[in-house]
């Protein structure tokens, strides 16, 4: 049979997500994955108990109004719209459904940076504006980018995979440049660990321009990126329209659950936020010695710049027994783990000669 049913033209420009692999296993080395920005700690305390509980409840569908979860994070986000999905990233390709006009791409067009994470679906085109030198968004840039049928921008930080960040006095700068009816996606992923001078104020934000979407998980500093679920905060008339976009039942009674308790277990939370925060300066400073002009981390990640050094860096990390992220051709990106596993980044800078 010669033929068969085809899918949309603009589905094979889709990359296909590669998730990051595994460890080869080394006789004689504990072989250590920091390839997918986890976090290396144990559940948080409450987490398996809770998931536990809800487990007998298994052979019906959650609850997706996710009233509890939803009550719980009222008390951070109070007076917002809040919107479960599966995951941050769910919710940024969900939200650009809902406001990317099918049909005529040229009319549906998104503004990102790159390299970044926050990239459109396909019935978006993407107009992406390089990051300045030192890995950050060049804002500018970004606001020279939207025309008329700019329809989203989006904002990421701290930027993945580079880790550095936009200042509140940047951002605010940039939306009151910025057209009223453009919809800015603020991906705040890994904004626990920011410890900037002038870190984005997201209630601020959300105060002064309803045209904003914040962006949170659980996955990285929650440590439940196995449960999937982030959820969105903003005004009602823009998060609202979401919900028809999203998945029913996506986000489970376990995924609940186990937010739920890690919201409430909160100073353990912070703690373990506090320990990685303190092993990336450590880490930094170690790359730094080495020789290494790399961005100012605020993830828990580290990002090492340079088409040239990728293969370097990769073949080296493979002798070392850690799993990094190559981003090609902008560089390689490095999670925090353990202290042992910490060690070998500094071990990687000190092996590889960087080529900026």
């Amino acid at each position: 049979m010669d033929t068969h049913p085809t899918p949309r033209p603009d589905v094979a420009a889709i990359p296909r997500y590669v998730p990051g692999r595994r460890p080869t296993p080394r006789p004689g080395l504990t072989t250590y994955k920091l390839s997918s920005n986890e976090n290396p700690y144990p559940p948080l305390p409450g987490v398996v108990e809770a998931v536990a509980e809800v487990a007998p409840r298994s052979t019906t569908y959650p609850d997706p109004t996710c009233p509890d979860l939803y009550a719980a994070l009222e008390r951070r986000h109070p007076g917002r719209a809040l919107l479960a999905g599966t995951g941050s990233v769910a919710l940024i390709f969900h939200t650009l459904q809902a406001y990317c006009r099918p049909g005529d791409e040229s009319s549906s067009r998104g503004a990102a940076s790159r390299p970044t994470r926050s990239r459109p679906p396909p019935r978006a085109t993407a107009v992406e504006v390089p990051l300045t030198v030192d890995g950050r968004h060049d804002l500018d840039a970004m606001l020279a980018a939207v025309t008329d049928r700019t329809r989203v921008v989006m904002v990421c930080t701290p930027n993945n995979p580079t880790g550095a960040t936009v200042t509140q006095g940047e951002l605010v700068a940039f939306l009151r440049a910025l057209r009223d009816d453009v919809l800015v996606l603020l991906d705040e992923a890994y904004v626990e660990f920011v410890r900037d001078d002038d870190p984005v104020d997201a209630a601020a934000i959300l105060d002064e321009f309803e045209q904003v979407v914040v962006l949170r998980t659980f996955s990285k500093a929650y440590g439940l990126a196995g449960f999937r679920v982030g959820y969105a905060v903003g005004a009602a008339e823009v998060v609202d329209p979401v919900r028809a976009i999203v998945l029913p039942f996506g986000v489970t009674d376990a995924a609940q659950a186990a937010a739920r308790a890690a919201l409430a277990t909160e100073d353990v939370a912070q703690e373990r936020i506090a320990a990685l925060v303190a092993e990336r300066e450590r880490v930094l400073a170690g790359i730094h010695a080495a020789g290494w002009n790399v961005p100012a981390a605020q993830g828990n990640f580290i990002w090492f710049p340079g088409d040239a050094t990728i293969e370097p860096l990769m073949k080296a990390a493979e002798e070392l027994g850690i799993v990094v992220r190559p981003y090609p051709p902008d560089g390689v990106r490095v999670s925090l783990g353990v202290p042992e596993a910490n060690d070998r980044i500094i071990e990687l800078a000190r092996a590889v000669r960087p080529s900026c």
